[in-house]
């Protein structure tokens, strides 16, 4: 029965921290202040995490896209140059990796060393993939040696859950927004190129499809853009036109 009063207790420091996560999502940040926040958050949320990262795995090396400690960093590239490592394997196996620096010295000994110079004793990755320009890892450091528990390991498979899906739908949210603008200013630009073609027809007599090779041989002769072009011939009658 005492495990469950703990339990408990830990379930609700995670869903504080997602809480925090999903508040902070909300206000629109830079990417890098979210992955940040992501690792500061996987601390606070997991017993006997002290220290974080997160590895994004690309088309060149991997790299530590957010990090809570320098020290982190350090043991990530261990692993990088060794190129092997509990962080990597998370990352290619997408299958949560516990591992107490006690036994892992034969398996990943670059990581190990460098571990347990910087005083740490246990190491947990999960899997993160968010879309194809996140995938990669969240890596947690622990100074005791207590080498995590399956607890934890749950935890954290929760979290990274929510984070990805949180992840995926800003990304998708703010790709959206892209979109829309790139649509609304297109819109603006035919309109005011539909504009200066109506002015050219009424005044020189010409078809719809002269007015549109004047304005493009306009834009090939000036180097500049067809719609700047437009808006400039727009404003320029507008000018003539308008009382001195």
């Amino acid at each position: 029965m005492t495990g469950e009063p703990i339990l408990s207790e830990h379930l609700d420091e995670l869903t504080a921290a997602m809480a925090d996560l999903t508040g902070a999502l909300e206000t629109e940040p830079a990417e890098a202040e979210i992955l940040e926040a992501v690792c500061a958050e996987a601390v606070r949320a997991i017993p006997g995490a002290d220290m974080a990262s997160i590895t994004s795995i690309g088309d060149d090396e991997p790299t530590t896209a957010a990090f809570t400690d320098e020290r982190a960093v350090e043991i990530d590239r261990a692993q990088y140059a060794a190129g092997a490592g509990p962080c990597l394997e998370a990352a290619e196996s997408g299958e949560i990796v516990r591992v107490p620096l006690a036994t892992a010295g034969t398996r990943w000994p670059e990581f190990t060393a460098r571990a347990h110079e910087l005083g740490v004793g246990s190491y947990l990755a999960a899997p993160l993939r968010v879309d194809e320009h996140l995938s990669g890892a969240l890596n947690l450091f622990g100074y005791g040696d207590h080498g995590f528990a399956e607890t934890d390991s749950q935890l954290l498979h929760l979290f990274t859950t929510v984070v990805s899906f949180g992840l995926r739908t800003t990304r998708r949210y703010h790709r959206a927004r892209q979109r829309a603008a790139g649509l609304e200013a297109a819109m603006q630009s035919r309109a005011v190129i539909e504009q200066a073609k109506g002015i050219l027809m009424a005044v020189h007599r010409i078809s719809a499809d002269d007015a549109m090779k004047r304005l493009v041989a306009e834009s090939q002769h000036t180097n500049v853009k067809l719609r700047d072009v437009a808006t400039r011939f727009v404003e320029e009658l507008s000018s003539a036109g308008s009382p001195g």
